[in-house]
């Protein structure tokens, strides 16, 4: 991974612990610009196949919030036409570099 672009939520106040683990630069997105964060926006559209966006997340249990079948997600041209399961299941080499 080259970069990190991510919204100004309150979830990455803690981004120079993302940037000295994973030894990858965090930059913020400018307000009101999702094109900024393209990535991001592609898998929450993806996510709201699943979950409407009126869902409050704290009224469900972790059981009904089990990944949808990772056989069904597409392949993603910026992951090299893999899909998200196939990139997280691959072994990365120790040094970061893959």
């Amino acid at each position: 991974m080259h970069s990190l672009t991510v919204d100004n939520g309150q979830e990455f106040a803690r981004h120079q612990v993302i940037t000295e683990q994973l030894k990858t630069p965090v930059y913020f997105a400018d307000p009101y610009a999702p094109w900024q964060r393209g990535t991001v926006e592609n898998v929450n559209g993806l996510l709201r196949q699943y979950f409407p966006k009126t869902l409050d997340f704290t009224t469900i249990t972790r059981e009904a919030c089990v990944r949808p079948n990772t056989g069904s997600t597409p392949p993603r041209r910026c992951l090299g036409y893999r899909t998200p399961h196939e990139v997280s299941s691959t072994p990365q080499p120790a040094c970061g570099c893959g």
